[in-house]
C-alpha cells in the first residue's frame, strides 16, 4: 500500500498492511536535529522567519515558502509518516520596521505592535503595542461581526489561498495523504466570549455562522483540487472537561458541525475534529451525532483512551495518543511503553493512526523522540 491508500483504508474501515503514522507537529529544533540542518518547520519561529523573508523582499519570501514545503515533506519521510503537514504557522503581514535581528514592528504611528522572537521557546509574541489593548465589550464584538459578515458575503477562495496545500498535492501525487487545515468551528475561550454564551447568545450564533459559511466555501473549493482529509475542530476543553457546558455545545456547535460534515460527505471528503482535553462529557454529541469522521489531538493525560474510544465509537478514526508531555518529561522507558501501547491497540482494534498527539516542543530530549521513532519502525 502507498501511504495515501493506507490512510484512506483506515477512514473507510478497511484493513491495512501496517499501522499508519502521523505526528501532529514539530518544533524547529527537533526537526533540525533529525534533518542535520536548520529545518523550516515549527510555530512562532516560522512566523519570525516569514517576517525576515518579507522584510528582505519578494525573492527571499519565495525562497522561504519553497524551503518550508521542502522541509515539511522531508520530515514526513524521515518519520515514515503517512500524512504530511505541508505548512506550519504563518504570518503573512510584512513588518513596517526591523528593530533588530529578533524584533519587528507592525502597523503605523497610530496603531502598532512589536513582536519579538525567543529562540529558546521558538515563540514570536507581541511584547508591546499602541494603543494598549483595551478590554473588549459586546459592542466591540458586534462591530467586528458586522465587518466579518460583509467580508464572508464576498469571500470566494482561490488557489492562492491554499498555495502550500496545492503545491504539496502536486509534488506528492497521492503517495501520501495531505493534512489540510480548514473548517475550524469553535467558540473563543476569552472571558468576553464565554460571558456572551449566556448574556448575548445572538453574538455566538453570528460568529459560528460566519465560520460555517467560510468552512463550506473552503471545503467546496478544496474538493475540486482533490483534497480528501479536512482537519478542523477547535480547542474547547481542559483536563477536567469542556470549558463550556454540554448544553452549550449542543445548542451552538452541534448544528454547525452537522452542516459542515454533511457538505464533506456529499463531496466524498472526511472531516476530522481536533481538541486537547477531556471530551467525554460531550463525546456522544461530538463523535457520533455530529457526523465527524476522525478525532485528532487525542489527549491521553486528560483521560481520552484509545480502547474506550474505539469501543464506544467504532466508526470514528482516531489519530495520535502518544503524549507530547511524556516525550518532553518522561523517561525513555516510559516513551517506549506508551508508544507500544498505541501500536498494540491499533493492531488489535483497527481504525487508528498512531503518533504524537500534539506539538513536540524544543525542550524535548532528542533521545525520547528517537525512542518513539525506533519503536514505531520496529513494531508497526
Amino acid at each position: 500500500m502507498t501511504s495515501y491508500e493506507r490512510v484512506l483504508s483506515v477512514f473507510s474501515q478497511k484493513k491495512v498492511d501496517k499501522i499508519p503514522i502521523y505526528h501532529i507537529g514539530f518544533s524547529s529544533k527537533i526537526a533540525s536535529l533529525l534533518l542535520g540542518r536548520e529545518a523550516y518547520i515549527g510555530g512562532g519561529i516560522q512566523q519570525w522567519r516569514e517576517a525576515k523573508a518579507l522584510w528582505e523582499g519578494e525573492e527571499a519570501h519565495k525562497e522561504f515558502l519553497q524551503r518550508s514545503l521542502q522541509d515539511a515533506l522531508e520530515i514526513a519521510e524521515i518519520f515514515d509518516m503517512d500524512i504530511v503537514r505541508p505548512t506550519y504557522w504563518r504570518l503573512h503581514i510584512k513588518p513596517a520596521k526591523k528593530i533588530d535581528e529578533y524584533t519587528f514592528l507592525y502597523g503605523d504611528e497610530n496603531n502598532w505592535h512589536i513582536r519579538r522572537f525567543n529562540p529558546i521557546t521558538e515563540t514570536f509574541e507581541i511584547v508591546e503595542q499602541y494603543p494598549p489593548k483595551p478590554e473588549r465589550s459586546f459592542e466591540d464584538i458586534e462591530r467586528d461581526l458586522d465587518k466579518e459578515e460583509e467580508k464572508i458575503e464576498r469571500y470566494n477562495p482561490t488557489p492562492k489561498d491554499f498555495n502550500d496545500i496545492l503545491m504539496a498535492l502536486k509534488v506528492l501525487k497521492n503517495r501520501k495523504a495531505v493534512r489540510v487545515t480548514a473548517g475550524g468551528i469553535q467558540i473563543p475561550v476569552d472571558t468576553i466570549w464565554l460571558e456572551a454564551i449566556y448574556l448575548r447568545p445572538d453574538l455566538i450564533e453570528r460568529y459560528i455562522n460566519i465560520q460555517v459559511e467560510r468552512a463550506i466555501r473552503d471545503i467546496t473549493f478544496l474538493s475540486t483540487m482533490g483534497v480528501k482529509f479536512v482537519f478542523g475542530g477547535g480547542d474547547l476543553a481542559g483536563n477536567e472537561g469542556p470549558i463550556y457546558s454540554p448544553a452549550t455545545f449542543r445548542r451552538f456547535l452541534l448544528p454547525a458541525l452537522k452542516r459542515v460534515t454533511e457538505v464533506c460527505h456529499k463531496l466524498g471528503m472526511f472531516y476530522l475534529f481536533g481538541s486537547d482535553g477531556n471530551l467525554w462529557p460531550i463525546s456522544k454529541e461530538l463523535f457520533e451525532d455530529s457526523g465527524v469522521d476522525g478525532y485528532y489531538e487525542i489527549d491521553r493525560r486528560a483521560g481520552m483512551d484509545l480502547k474506550k474510544l474505539r469501543s464506544q465509537f467504532p466508526h470514528l478514526t482516531l489519530i495520535g495518543n502518544i503524549s507530547s508531555h511524556t516525550l518532553h518529561t518522561g523517561s525513555k522507558t516510559e516513551v517506549i511503553k506508551e508508544t507500544l501501547d498505541c501500536i498494540e491497540t491499533a493492531k488489535e482494534l483497527g481504525g487508528i493512526i498512531v503518533g504524537c498527539s500534539n506539538y513536540i516542543t524544543p525542550q524535548t530530549p532528542i533521545e525520547n523522540v528517537l525512542a518513539m521513532v525506533e519503536t514505531i519502525r520496529k513494531y508497526r
